[in-house]
């Protein structure tokens, strides 16, 4: 008996393998659609146009119908031409310019440091610095007396100097998705800080005693790090009204909570909770509280009904699922790119739920 031989129509192979790349490319298509479609992206979408709306100075009624926003692109073409708009956008183009001469502003990867001619513009009020692959912050800062607005996310910058108690008129301070793993003490003496970022670090646990100083902070984001506790320092600024401390490691809330009588916005969503204090129901600005996790057992129920007027949102822990294409690089590479997008997404939806007023929300 002969051996047998088998042999292989490769022309039928490579048909076989033309379709399965032709179905593959039709299921990235259908999904770039659904996307295209999904909610978050038509939150993107009104956003934009109502920001594009905004510059061109066309009055909200034309693009709010019902609460709802109209995308017509008609609507810029019509209401975007008045006679006023050209004297509008010429006095806004003036004040930039003079405004544009307080205002420091650096990005790319190419910077490495700050450039040497900053440290004679102390007249400066404004840094904008991103995007960067700067690590350090200069002493030199501290000459810049007249500095309001410090804004460097998205660096590479591994700790603050303690010379940033020295701006005693700043009044922003963000160093969000950067390096830091801790806080100067000092930052206690910025006594007219009014925001605080320093959310998408990771590694930041604690902040000193000191900020307790900062009495005129309205809004603290320590977002996405690896916070045990809503640091005690946080809890003694009496006129905080936004508090984001999402995507941390809190295990439970301080029952003494309700001393943030000003606190309107409260994010907890994406830690480790497994009960709500009923101190919360005693807060009276309390607008919106957001919490997720299959491990809370014990809500308020006044929390629930919302008999204080709360929107209270419980979300899944992966509120934005991530979409994973086997044959394209379009996925989310790292933690810090992730919490950044997921970060962006809850801005949209917030701003979403605040204007049409839901009372109680659960999303699945």
């Amino acid at each position: 008996m002969g051996h047998q031989v088998i042999i292989f129509d490769f022309s039928l192979i490579r048909g076989l393998w033309e379709t399965r790349v032709k179905k593959n490319k039709e299921r990235q298509r259908k999904e770039k659609e659904r996307l295209e479609k999904s909610s978050l992206e038509r939150i993107k979408q009104e956003w934009n146009f109502i920001l594009e709306c905004r510059k061109k100075g066309i009055p909200q009624s034309k693009y709010l119908k019902n609460g709802f926003v109209d995308t017509d692109e008609k609507i810029l073409e019509k209401y975007g031409k008045t006679p006023q708009l050209p004297k509008r956008r010429a006095l806004a183009d003036e004040t930039e310019k003079e405004r544009s001469k307080f205002i420091f502003q650096l990005a790319g990867e190419k910077w490495t440091e700050f450039p040497d001619s900053l440290k004679e513009q102390t007249h400066l009020k404004e840094w904008h610095v991103n995007n960067t692959l700067i690590q350090t912050i200069p002493a030199y800062i501290a000459l810049f007396q007249d500095l309001r607005v410090l804004e460097l996310s998205k660096n590479q910058i591994t700790h603050l100097p303690v010379e940033i108690g020295c701006l005693k008129n700043l009044k922003v301070l963000n160093v969000s998705f950067n390096n830091l793993k801790s806080v100067p003490p000092e930052l206690g003496e910025c006594e007219n800080l009014e925001k605080l970022d320093l959310s998408g670090n990771l590694e930041i646990t604690e902040l000193p005693f000191e900020l307790s100083n900062l009495k005129q902070v309205t809004v603290v984001d320590v977002s996405a790090n690896k916070f045990p506790s809503i640091p005690i320092c946080v809890l003694r600024m009496p006129n905080l009204q936004w508090l984001d401390i999402s995507s941390n490691n809190l295990k439970d809330l301080p029952q003494d909570i309700d001393r943030l009588d000003q606190l309107e916005t409260l994010l907890l969503q994406k830690n480790k909770l497994t009960y709500l204090p009923r101190a919360l129901v005693n807060m009276p600005k309390l607008s919106l509280l957001v919490v997720s996790g299959d491990d809370l057992v014990e809500i308020p129920t006044a929390v629930c009904e919302s008999t204080t007027g709360l929107k209270f949102v419980s979300l899944k822990d992966s509120p934005v699922e991530t979409i994973v294409c086997e044959d394209t690089q379009e996925i989310i590479e790292s933690e810090r790119e992730r919490e950044q997008f997921e970060k962006e997404f809850m801005k949209a939806y917030i701003k979403d739920l605040k204007e049409r007023g839901f009372a109680s929300v659960t999303l699945q």
